[in-house]
């Protein structure tokens, strides 16, 4: 299992020989040409026996399938899996329409409340973002990882073994159960300039046409360059990546493309499972009107939503429907969500990605030989201090009853009787003193009045 361009560069080097292989399997067919492995594929497909046997995996057909076909395959086949009726009714879509700053709230009742159980794959369409819920979900004590994908697996430098090891560590402890909360992008859901049109031109624009760049060494995300570092296109995970037992996707942003949609979705409802997906959809008279709630790729979300209308309805699948959360229930949870955002700054999300990659470089085990060459490294790390990014807030993790509908479950008041206005029986030492102070203006314990102090009590002598 290798990608065209490392299988490649064993052949070229004498280290690999593809004369003995009988069976040549290329998994996600549609988007290894768009990842500009095309000229390596030929360069593959040059050094193979004739009687090699080619199987083209895909969820899609699209032009770089038959591309494919026509160059890797000789007499192909297509063979076409469809759906179980049983398999399609398992998956319950469900979309809200709300404001940009009830986005959070929503998700806070959702997963504080858990409204919905299980295992959870929260979508959102920017890296920054995916920080900015974990820190904001952390106020109320609710765990949660990130799958950060910014660093591209085709450069051979050392963040990009970090960046690997850290994506395969994060998706084991997620499906062995430590995180129930995955926080995820994918790169399929990449804002265009294009605008959204009937035929769903946008769709095919979004697709990168141009092989990965690797930048030089000496230039970064935040050097003397003003075009952004292009990030990995191998690193969505709306796709391609095994999460095991998800029982329902939260789409936090909505996804920019139909196709898109479908893949987020796919994540869950598997193998027969039940499966629920939960998207928050932005009004377009609600867009921008709240600055660290806004983002860009959300702007078309009720048009977007019309198209996956019409892609379910083509397919023949269960229609998306609209749920609406009684918003009286919810406000009394709206100054918890003011308290916790105002701890998520731009310059705690910074420092949470730092903090969370040199975590990720101390527990590797693949820079274990790096280490041992490099000891000050290691030592260096070691003696960091950790920073606390968020203003911690401990009352936020626990729910009070009362703000739950129904008084907190029972679903009735309690009965406490007559409560008074003074408490019955008083205070020991309270009483002790009143006795005390009594005495003192009947005479003392000697029956003799205790005399007063003008200038303590600013009454005349009589």
């Amino acid at each position: 299992m290798s990608t065209p361009s490392r299988v490649l560069h064993h052949v070229t080097s004498s280290k690999l020989s593809l004369q003995s292989i009988q069976y040549l399997v290329i998994d996600e067919a549609d988007l290894v040409l768009s990842y500009g492995h095309e000229s390596d594929l030929q360069q593959i497909s040059a050094k193979l026996p004739n009687t090699v046997q080619t199987y083209l995996m895909s969820a899609t057909l699209t032009d770089e399938i038959h591309t494919l076909k026509s160059s890797m395959c000789r007499n192909p086949a297509i063979l076409k899996l469809e759906e179980a009726e049983r398999e399609t009714d398992t998956l319950t879509q469900y979309y809200v329409e709300c404001p940009e700053d009830d986005k959070f709230l929503l998700i806070y009742v959702v997963l504080k409340l858990k409204l919905l159980k299980g295992k959870c794959i929260v979508f959102v369409n920017d890296i920054d973002r995916c920080y900015r819920v974990k820190l904001y979900l952390e106020q109320f004590g609710i765990r949660s990882c990130v799958l950060n994908a910014e660093l591209p697996l085709n450069s051979r430098s050392l963040s990009s073994v970090i960046n690997l090891t850290k994506r395969l560590h994060i998706v084991e402890e997620f499906n062995k159960g430590i995180y129930d909360i995955i926080l995820a992008t994918d790169e399929a859901n990449k804002m265009e300039k294009a605008s959204i049109d009937d035929d769903g031109e946008q769709e095919r624009q979004q697709e990168p046409i141009e092989p990965a760049k690797v930048l030089p060494a000496n230039r970064t995300e935040h050097g003397t360059s003003k075009k952004r570092k292009r990030k990995d296109d191998e690193y969505g995970v709306a796709r391609g990546i095994d999460f095991q037992n998800v029982s329902f996707v939260i789409n936090f942003d909505f996804p920019t493309t139909s196709k898109a949609y479908l893949h987020r979705i796919g994540r869950t409802a598997r193998a027969g499972s039940q499966g629920t997906a939960l998207s928050f959809v932005i009004p377009t008279s609600e867009y921008g009107k709240s600055k660290h709630a806004s983002l860009p790729s959300t702007k078309n979300d009720v048009k977007v939503l019309e198209r996956i209308r019409a892609c379910l309805a083509d397919a023949g699948r269960k229609e998306i429907q609209q749920y609406h959360f009684d918003t009286k229930q919810l406000e009394a949870f709206r100054y918890r969500i003011t308290d916790a955002l105002r701890a998520v700054t731009s310059a705690a999300i910074h420092q949470a990605r730092a903090q969370e990659l040199r975590k990720e470089i101390l527990t590797s085990e693949k820079l274990k030989r790096h280490f041992e060459d490099n000891p000050g490294e290691l030592e260096a790390l070691r003696h960091d201090e950790d920073i606390h990014v968020v203003r911690r807030q401990a009352h936020l993790k626990y729910v009070p009853d009362y703000l739950l509908p129904g008084g907190g479950g029972s679903g009735s008041k309690k009965d406490l009787g007559f409560v008074g206005y003074r408490k019955e029986g008083g205070n020991r030492i309270r009483k002790a003193r009143l006795l005390a102070k009594q005495r003192s203006k009947a005479g003392g314990k000697g029956g003799k009045p205790k005399k007063r102090d003008p200038l303590k009590s600013f009454r005349p002598r009589k």
